[in-house]
């Protein structure tokens, strides 16, 4: 009896486990053409900005319900509206260095109901003080 118990328990969990990659295989994916971007040295003050560019590539639409940076130096924008499945999308991030030295590393969180629900983009720079180029 203990073992007929164990067996289905077992089998069970296994078409959990199947339904959920199902799920997920039928669900969004966001691709990001690159997951960050490198300025160099720049100087403090300057600002900078970027084009994450991306695609979805799954069956459903793609939501994007949040974008979150790190600090206040840092502030993305994103499609509000969903993405179809193959068509592509735009997340622009800024970078104010204004107050900020040495290297920096800017991660913006993108939150959305894609396969994988928190994806990371960043910008990363030096900065340094005016006068230093």
């Amino acid at each position: 009896m203990k073992k007929l118990i164990l067996l289905v328990a077992f089998a069970l969990a296994i078409g959990v486990t199947v339904q959920a990659q199902e799920k997920s295989a039928d669900g969004p994916i966001i691709a990001f053409e690159e997951s960050s971007r490198d300025f160099g040295n720049i100087t403090q003050g300057d600002k900078v900005e970027h084009v994450f560019k991306f695609e979805n590539k799954g069956k459903t639409p793609l939501v994007i319900s949040n974008v979150a940076a790190t600090c206040g130096c840092t502030v993305p924008a994103w499609p509000k509206e969903p993405i179809a499945p193959g068509q592509k999308g735009e997340i622009k991030v800024s970078f104010n260095s204004a107050g900020k030295m040495g290297k920096q590393n800017s991660v913006v969180r993108i939150y959305s109901n894609a396969s994988e629900p928190i994806e990371k983009v960043s910008l990363i720079s030096n900065v340094l003080p005016k006068g230093a180029k």
